[in-house]
């Protein structure tokens, strides 16, 4: 199970989601794809987009406007 990175800082909405969309397509269940952003509007589509893939997500503030959004995904 590997963990993968995505660096979208000063992306904007959508593409974060579209960038870690096409990401995510390519990985196994049970890897994990943590998603670094400074756009807060991130922080509310990424988690709905995921969820409609049935895959979990968690998020954690790392910085002052900084966050990690970890996508997990499943069989």
């Amino acid at each position: 199970m590997g963990e993968y990175k995505l660096d979208v800082l000063g992306e904007m909405c959508p593409l974060p989601i579209l960038r870690s969309d096409k990401l995510f397509k390519t990985l196994l269940p049970g890897d994990k794809l943590v998603i670094v952003t400074d756009h807060s509007c991130a922080m509310k589509g990424i988690p709905l987009h995921f969820k409609k893939l049935l895959a979990e997500t968690q998020i954690s503030l790392v910085a002052k406007g900084i966050w990690e959004i970890t996508v997990e995904k499943k069989g």
